[in-house]
């Protein structure tokens, strides 16, 4: 909602309360993403590292699996897991697979996973879709665009 304000020169004061309200708790960082447990899965320790470091100054606590195999693992041992960050580009069980399988044996549709995927190719967000994820975000990240993106998961 910020950055739509932003991008059509609207003066946030005009604004209805409640609207005005959302942007203020962001702006204040005691917004909603405040304490989620949120999985982040990728076999790149450098995106692990960078993500993390991230969402620390959001107060967001972060689990990372470097595998598919180690997300679904994890999903299983912790409940408290609140939203997926899943690449899609991963050896062994790509994020595809990890997602279905996510989908399929934990019986999980309220989970929110946003795929992240390098390779922007026409039909992936489709493909990313059909497998279970609730949302998709391409590489190279824009950290407000996809905290904006997990923000509106959380409200939802």
């Amino acid at each position: 909602m910020e950055e739509t304000v932003l991008q059509l020169h609207i003066n946030h004061k005009d604004l209805a309360p409640e609207k005005l309200k959302v942007i203020e708790n962001i702006r204040k960082k005691e917004d909603i993403l405040t304490g989620k447990n949120i999985l982040v899965v990728d076999d790149d320790v450098r995106n692990l590292f960078a993500l993390t470091t991230v969402f620390e100054r959001y107060n967001i606590n972060v689990i990372t699996a470097e595998s598919g195999k180690e997300a679904i693992h994890l999903l299983s041992e912790n409940q408290g897991i609140e939203m997926v960050l899943m690449d899609i580009m991963m050896p062994e069980m790509d994020g595809y697979e990890t997602t279905q399988k996510i989908r399929r044996e934990h019986k999980n549709s309220l989970l929110p996973i946003i795929a992240i995927t390098a390779k922007a190719m026409k039909g992936d967000r489709q493909k990313c879709i059909e497998a279970g994820a609730s949302d998709y975000i391409t590489k190279p990240l824009k950290i407000d665009q996809l905290l904006s993106l997990m923000r509106m998961w959380f409200y939802k």
